[in-house]
C-alpha cells in the first residue's frame, strides 16, 4: 500500500494575497495597531489559509483517533487499557468532555477506532478502522510494521477528505489511547534528542515514582532504536496508531487547505512527525493550548509555536483545542464586523495640542 499523496507531496502555502489584504484592514479597523494582540494574528492568519478577506471558523470539523498501545505491559498507565474501548462508546453516547464541546459549538464530531484490546460494538458516529488489537511492546520491537503505519496515515488522510466534502473551515483532531503519552514522549525524545526525564509526564495521573518507571522504560526503548531519525522511522518505531492517523489527517488537511487546530501534547507530537516530514504543512498549523504534560513545551519550541490558551489542561481528546474554538470565532467576527476609522468618522490624525513630558515648560 502506498502513501497517501498528501503525505508524500509538500502542500502549497497559505495565500501571501490574502495575507497582505487581512493585515491592510487590521491597520485601518478603529483600534491601536496591535491592541487585539494574538486575536488580530489569528484572523489574518485564517484569512490566508481560507483565501478569503473574511475569515471564518462556523464549520469545525472534529476527528477522534483511538488506539491502544503494547507499551502498556511495562505498567507505564495508571487505567487499564480496556478504558480506551469504554470511552470510545462514551464519545459515541454523547458523555466525554469533547463531545460536550462539539456539541457547543455545533461542531461535526466522528470517532475512528483503528484497533482496541478490549472489542466494542457497533456505535453511532464511531468508524471501524481496526488495524491490530494494538500496537507492539516498542520497548522490545518496533510498534508497527511498515504496513500498519501506512494504513493509519491513510485513515487519517481519510478523515482530512471527510472534512473538506463538508466544506469545514477548521479541522481539530484528537486522541483516545491508554499509553500513549508514554508514545508520544519516546517519539519526542527521538526526534528532538531529549533525555526522557525531561519529557516524561504523569499521563492518566502517575505519581512521581510512576513518571519515573515510565521515563527509564522510554530510555530502554530508545536504547533498543537503532539511530535512524527520520520521521517515519521514529514514528515506525514508538508511534501509536491514533498518533500515525492523526500526522496522516494534518498532511491531508493541509495539503487540502484545511486550517488545523492543533491539541496538546499528543497532537503536537503527530504535528511534529508531519512538519518534519513535509515543512510547508507549518504554515497550515494553529495551536490552541499548552499542555500541563511537562514534555510539551518542548514540542512547541521546535514548531516555532505560540499557544493560545495556558489552562493546565491535559485531557486529550481534542478537548483544548475545543475550548480555544470561542476566541478563534471571536477574531474572526472582528476583524469582519468592526468599523475602519473612515467609517466611523474616527479622525486619528496629528494630535496638534500641546505635549507634556520632558519638553514642556511650565512658566
Amino acid at each position: 500500500m502506498l502513501f497517501p499523496v498528501s503525505w508524500t507531496n509538500p502542500p502549497a502555502l497559505p495565500s501571501s494575497h490574502f495575507l497582505e489584504l487581512a493585515i491592510q484592514r487590521q491597520n485601518t479597523l478603529t483600534k491601536p495597531a496591535g491592541s487585539l494582540g494574538q486575536l488580530e494574528a489569528i484572523a489574518t492568519q485564517l484569512a490566508s489559509m481560507q483565501g478569503s478577506e473574511l475569515p471564518t471558523a462556523d464549520k469545525i470539523h472534529i476527528s477522534i483517533f483511538a488506539g491502544d498501545h503494547g507499551v502498556c505491559a511495562e505498567a507505564i498507565s495508571a487505567y487499564p487499557q480496556a478504558v480506551t474501548a469504554q470511552m470510545i462508546a462514551n464519545f459515541a453516547n454523547g458523555g466525554a468532555a469533547i463531545s460536550v464541546l462539539a456539541k457547543l459549538l455545533g461542531a461535526t464530531l466522528e470517532v475512528i477506532n483503528l484497533g482496541t484490546v478490549t472489542d466494542t460494538p457497533d456505535l453511532p458516529s464511531v468508524i471501524n478502522a481496526r488495524i491490530a488489537p494494538s500496537t507492539r511492546n516498542f520497548v522490545e520491537i518496533d510498534a508497527m510494521t511498515s504496513q500498519q503505519v501506512t494504513k493509519a496515515i491513510h485513515f487519517g488522510d481519510e478523515a482530512a477528505q471527510r472534512a473538506a466534502r463538508a466544506g469545514c473551515h477548521l479541522f481539530i483532531g484528537g486522541e483516545m489511547g491508554i499509553g500513549n503519552t508514554t508514545s508520544a514522549a519516546a517519539i519526542a525524545c527521538a526526534l528532538l534528542n531529549k533525555n526522557p526525564i525531561r519529557l516524561a509526564g504523569p499521563g492518566t495521573g502517575l505519581d512521581s515514582a510512576g513518571v519515573r518507571h515510565k521515563a527509564e522504560v522510554i530510555i530502554r526503548a530508545l536504547q533498543r532504536h537503532n539511530d535512524d531519525q527520520t520521521p517515519m522511522a521514529v514514528l515506525k518505531a514508538f508511534g501509536g496508531f491514533e498518533i500515525a492517523a492523526l500526522a496522516g489527517a494534518i498532511a491531508g488537511c493541509a495539503a487540502r487547505g484545511i486550517p488545523v487546530l492543533i491539541d496538546g501534547f499528543i497532537v503536537s507530537v503527530a504535528a511534529l512527525i508531519a512538519v518534519s516530514e513535509q515543512p510547508n504543512i507549518r504554515a497550515w498549523l494553529l495551536f490552541s493550548h499548552r499542555s500541563a504534560e511537562p514534555g510539551h513545551q518542548a514540542i512547541l519550541d521546535a514548531l516555532k509555536a505560540t499557544p493560545l490558551l495556558d489552562m493546565g489542561m491535559r485531557l486529550g481528546e481534542g478537548s483544548g483545542a475545543a475550548v480555544a474554538v470561542p476566541l478563534i470565532r471571536a477574531a474572526c467576527a472582528l476583524h469582519n464586523n468592526m468599523a475602519s476609522f473612515d467609517a466611523a468618522g474616527v479622525n486619528v490624525g496629528q494630535n496638534d495640542a500641546p505635549q507634556s513630558g520632558a519638553n514642556s515648560r511650565n512658566d
